[in-house]
């Protein structure tokens, strides 16, 4: 097991080598493998970028994320152009037919409402719309419409999980209840933990994912 000062070190070279990471208002904390990111970013993007950075980093059980998004000038990004840009932005992505997600904007917080037929098209809508400028803040609310037709989803994820990397993920056990699969067990890393829910979202039938999951 990492030591607390070797995974804070390689957290920092990890946000330093991704280009879409400004590190100078950063500040790492880490305790009992516990990675704390503090400090200012100058946009949602990057963020959700510094959060993907740290999960890419063995040994990091967890991630608090204390980042403030540093306010864009006034009318810089008006709500309705934003909201303009975000419904064309979304109009245009292969996979998201007409109407599926509607679009709220609130000095730069965004909300996506509408129901999608797979997980995966949810996880794209948001996406989607965390790398756009002006974007303060992402809730997705958008919902998966429930399929009958679909059966032995369980073994559906469990397949899709063994053709990724069956030694990872082995110790995940997955239960599926009206749409609803839950993810239990041990993952060796929060990137594994992300791959899994992402596995499960991707799978026709399901409708939510509930993660369960530790990271060893």
């Amino acid at each position: 097991m990492k030591s607390d000062e070797t995974l804070s070190e390689q957290v920092a070279c990890e946000l330093a080598w991704d280009p879409e990471v400004d590190v100078s208002r950063l500040e790492i904390g880490v305790q009992d493998g516990i990675v704390t990111l503090s400090g200012s970013v100058p946009g949602y993007a990057q963020k959700v970028a510094a959060q993907r950075a740290v999960e890419r980093v063995a040994g990091c059980r967890a991630i608090v994320i204390e980042l403030k998004i540093d306010a864009p000038p006034v009318l810089q990004h008006p709500d309705f152009d934003l909201a303009e840009a975000i419904v064309l932005a979304l109009r245009w992505q292969a996979g998201l037919a007409g109407n599926q997600v509607h679009v709220e904007v609130e000095r730069g917080c965004v909300t996506l409402s509408g129901e999608v037929d797979w997980g995966y098209q949810r996880n794209l809508a948001e996406k989607v719309v965390s790398r756009m400028r002006g974007v303060m803040g992402v809730a997705n609310r958008i919902a998966v419409r429930n399929s009958d037709a679909v059966t032995h989803v369980a073994e559906h994820i469990s397949a899709a999980l063994a053709r990724r990397a069956q030694r990872e993920f082995a110790g995940i056990h997955i239960e599926v209840e009206d749409g609803v699969a839950t993810l239990s067990g041990k993952v060796s890393s929060l990137r594994d933990r992300r791959a899994a829910c992402g596995a499960a979202w991707a799978t026709r039938g399901v409708r939510r994912v509930v993660d369960e999951l530790v990271v060893e």
